[in-house]
């Protein structure tokens, strides 16, 4: 893969991320995805860089039930130091109960909570990041969840609120802090935004004036390490946290490594480097699966991430976007040009789907009080979410 210098902005030799008792060389925490960041991905992004790498977000209920889908998703390759999951739920036993599978059984060194997930199935039941706007629930979730983890280190990622009229952020981070939490990560985003628009990374300044103590993780709008540099530089948080800028692109972890260490390198991959990192992410999956027709369906969802602006053409993009089998792949991918160099900015900037804005689905009267109501305290165990991911 060619690798080439470039005029860099970099705070230099940045420090090592510290969560509890955890030292990341690099700053950087690969984002929960639901569908994406399973073990295949993890360990391919962590082949080409340094950092955190979690977990897709694990339903709490569906944990403590033992689906075997949840099992298959906390697993963790012998590779992977240290285990990371991240739990959601919207019931604080529940939650603390699966925290306590998880150390209990060792089967994580770091737990994740999320309460910044907006899509409609988590946040009409209260949950993602609707729930930190109940102040009670929040402090209750995180306090029991720190305190049955005991050792093993709980961090919180979060929005900017429910929307600019319901801000709950600085709130939930001092309760968070407070609970013993050992780092808070912000997406920079209010739900009703979800993923459109430029993230505001002004709160993330604002939050890290707020809390000192620990570190605050910076989230939303980092495509290439000079935006995780120049967000380091502009909020003063202590790590970031990428999310859809690695989707199809793996080695960025490797430009970010090299970016916190005050090296001024890219890399710009060829259509050959790219072809053969695609291979690779596909072999992982049916290796994660059990199951060749699996991991290379599953690999069909990264096709056109990977290949983003790259000319490879109409037919064979469409047919990897249908490959059931790993000759299958071999056989289209033999068919490509894997001289052909960088593309330049045809393959930068935003990535994934930004959408539009839209209003967060909400329990009934829910913004009508920062406490939660004696009746929805009984319903919510009921509310809890039956599967993972999401």
């Amino acid at each position: 893969m060619t690798i080439t210098d470039t005029p860099s902005t970099a705070p230099r030799t940045a420090k090592p991320l510290r969560i509890g008792p955890i030292e990341v060389e690099a700053p950087v925490v690969l984002a929960p995805m639901a569908g994406i960041t399973n073990m295949a991905y993890r360990r391919l992004c962590r082949e080409y860089g340094a950092g955190l790498y979690v977990c897709e977000m694990i339903t709490s209920r569906a944990l403590v039930e033992r689906t075997p889908v949840s099992m298959q998703l906390i697993q963790h390759h012998e590779s992977e130091t240290p285990r990371s999951i991240q739990l959601y739920g919207v019931e604080p036993n529940t939650v603390a109960e699966a925290a306590t599978i998880l150390v209990g059984e060792d089967r994580a060194d770091h737990i994740d909570l999320n309460f910044g997930c907006p899509v409609p199935k988590v946040t009409r039941k209260g949950g993602g990041a609707a729930l930190p706007w109940k102040l009670d629930l929040f402090q209750d979730l995180v306090t029991k969840t720190v305190k049955a983890a005991g050792d093993v280190p709980v961090t919180v990622k979060m929005r900017k609120g429910i929307d600019a009229d319901h801000l709950t952020y600085l709130d939930a981070a001092r309760i968070a802090r407070d609970a013993g939490v050992a780092a808070i990560s912000l997406h920079a985003r209010t739900a009703n935004e979800h993923y459109s628009g430029h993230a505001d990374w002004s709160a993330i300044a604002t939050l890290k004036e707020t809390i000192t103590d620990i570190p605050v993780l910076g989230n939303g709008d980092i495509w290439s390490a000079a935006d995780a540099l120049r967000m380091v530089d502009e909020t003063g948080c202590d790590g970031v946290v990428v999310g859809r800028g690695c989707l199809g692109r793996p080695w960025l972890f490797g430009d970010l490594a090299a970016a916190f260490r005050g090296e001024d390198v890219r890399a710009m991959p060829s259509l050959g480097d790219v072809a053969t990192a695609f291979r690779r992410h596909a072999e992982l999956l049916v290796e994660f699966f059990g199951s060749e027709d699996h991991g290379c369906r599953d690999a069909r969802k990264h096709v056109s991430w990977y290949f983003k602006g790259y000319p490879i053409g109409g037919d064979v993009r469409s047919a990897l976007s249908m490959a059931s089998s790993l000759q299958e792949i071999d056989d289209l991918l033999g068919q490509l040009d894997w001289s052909a160099p960088y593309p330049g900015a045809d393959v930068e900037g935003p990535r994934g789907r930004a959408g539009h804005p839209k209003r967060t689905a909400l329990p009934d009267r829910w913004l009508e009080s920062r406490d939660v109501d004696a009746e929805f305290r009984k319903v919510l165990a009921a509310a809890e979410l039956h599967h993972s991911g999401g």
